[in-house]
C-alpha cells in the first residue's frame, strides 16, 4: 500500500494511506492548526486528475494526531520509532469488526453489493450427501468501511456492521445541478438519481440512509455546494470520546481548496460547447431558464468564444471534472494545483 509521509517530528511521523482515505474531510474539521487541505474530490474520485484527496503543510502541521483519531477509516496513522501508536482512542481502530457469523448461507449477495469490493464468498456443493452448498465468507476489514450494505441485504442476519457516525444529510433541491458528483464520489453508494416516469417529479439525488455512513464526502465534493451533511454522534466506543464529540459533531464541513486548474487546448477544441453546458457551476446562474444551457458564450465558468472554449473564471471552478468527461476531444482537463 503506498504511503505519504506527511510530517516528521523528531521520532514521530504523519503517515497518509491514500488507498483508504474517501475524501469526507473529517480530518481537516479536527485539525487546530488547518494545516491538512482536502480538495478535488469529485475529480480524484473519477480519476480525472493525478493527485490524492488529501495534502499537508508541514510547515503548520504539530503533529499532535487529531487527524488520525478522526479518520474512520485508518487513512491517516501516527507512528513512534516506526510502530503505529493508534490506538482505542482512535475512531478506525474503536470501530467493531464487521463480522459475519455462523447462520450464513453462502449465498454471494454481500460480495455482489459491497462496494468496496471487501468480500469474497466461496462456495462449493456439499458432501453429506444433501443437495445443498457448503462455502466460506471472508470478509476484509481492512478495506471495509463500515456501510452496512453486506447487514442490510444479508437475507438470515448473519452480518454484523457497526458505523463510524450518525448524522443528517440534506441537499436544496433548488441548487442541486444533478450532475452525479456525489452519486461518483460516494464511498458507499448511498447516493443515487431516482428513474422517473412521463410526467412525475422525483428529487434529483436521493439519500439511501441506511448505507450512509455520514462521512461528509458528498459534502465536500459537490461543486455548487447543495449538500449538507453533519455528524450527530460518534457511535464507537472511542477512548475520551468527547475530546472527539467537540470537533466533529453538528458541525460545518469545512470548504475544500480549489487544488486544480482548468487547462485547454485550443487548437483540438471543436468550439462544440459540451463542456459548457454540463458544467455546474455555469447552470447555477440565476436567469436559466428554458433553452438558457444550450447557450455557449456569456457564462460565468466557462464558454465558447470565437470557436473555442475559454476558462472565464478559473477561481470558481467546482473541480469535479464534468467538463473532462464530456469533451469528445480531450482539450479541456484537470490538473493539480500547487499550495
Amino acid at each position: 500500500m503506498n504511503e505519504v509521509v506527511f510530517g516528521v517530528k523528531d521520532d514521530k511521523q504523519l503517515i497518509y494511506l491514500p488507498e483508504k482515505c474517501i475524501g469526507c474531510g473529517t480530518c481537516t474539521m479536527a485539525c487546530p492548526k488547518s494545516s491538512l487541505v482536502i480538495g478535488s474530490v469529485g475529480a480524484v474520485a473519477r480519476g480525472l486528475i493525478d493527485k490524492d484527496f488529501l495534502e499537508n503543510q508541514e510547515e503548520l502541521c504539530i503533529l499532535c494526531g487529531i487527524c488520525a483519531k478522526t479518520c474512520p477509516t485508518g487513512a491517516l496513522e501516527l507512528r513512534q520509532a516506526g510502530k503505529s501508536v493508534n490506538d482505542n482512542s482512535y475512531i478506525s481502530v474503536a470501530l467493531k469488526e464487521t463480522t459475519v457469523n455462523d447462520n450464513c448461507v453462502h449465498c454471494g449477495l454481500c460480495e455482489q453489493i459491497c462496494p468496496q469490493g471487501c468480500i469474497e464468498v466461496k462456495q462449493w456443493l456439499s458432501d453429506d450427501g444433501s443437495a445443498s452448498v457448503d462455502g466460506e465468507t471472508v470478509i476484509n476489514n481492512d478495506c471495509c468501511i463500515h456501510c452496512g450494505w453486506c447487514m442490510e441485504v444479508c437475507p438470515v442476519d448473519a452480518i454484523a456492521v457497526e458505523k463510524p457516525f450518525q448524522g443528517t444529510w440534506h441537499r436544496d433541491e433548488d441548487t442541486c445541478t444533478a450532475c452525479r458528483t456525489c452519486v461518483d464520489t460516494c464511498p458507499c453508494n448511498a447516493l443515487f438519481n431516482p428513474d422517473w416516469e412521463a410526467g412525475q417529479r422525483v428529487d434529483k439525488v436521493a439519500q439511501r440512509a441506511d448505507a450512509c455512513i455520514y462521512c461528509g464526502a458528498c459534502d465536500v465534493c459537490c461543486p455548487v455546494d447543495a449538500i449538507t451533511v453533519n455528524k450527530t454522534a460518534i457511535v464507537p466506543e472511542v477512548e475520551k470520546k468527547g475530546l472527539l464529540e467537540k470537533k466533529l459533531l453538528n458541525k460545518d464541513v469545512p470548504r475544500p481548496t480549489l487544488t486544480s486548474v482548468l487547462e485547454t487546448d485550443e487548437e483540438a477544441c471543436l468550439g462544440c460547447g459540451n463542456c459548457v453546458i454540463v458544467c455546474p457551476v455555469n447552470a447555477t446562474d440565476g436567469e436559466v431558464g428554458a433553452g438558457y444551457l444550450n447557450e455557449v458564450d456569456g457564462k460565468k465558468l466557462l464558454e465558447v468564444r470565437n470557436g473555442t472554449v475559454k476558462v472565464v473564471d478559473q477561481e470558481i471552478c467546482g473541480s469535479d471534472g464534468a467538463c473532462a468527461m464530456i469533451c469528445p476531444v480531450d482539450a479541456i482537463k484537470l490538473v493539480r494545483r500547487e499550495l
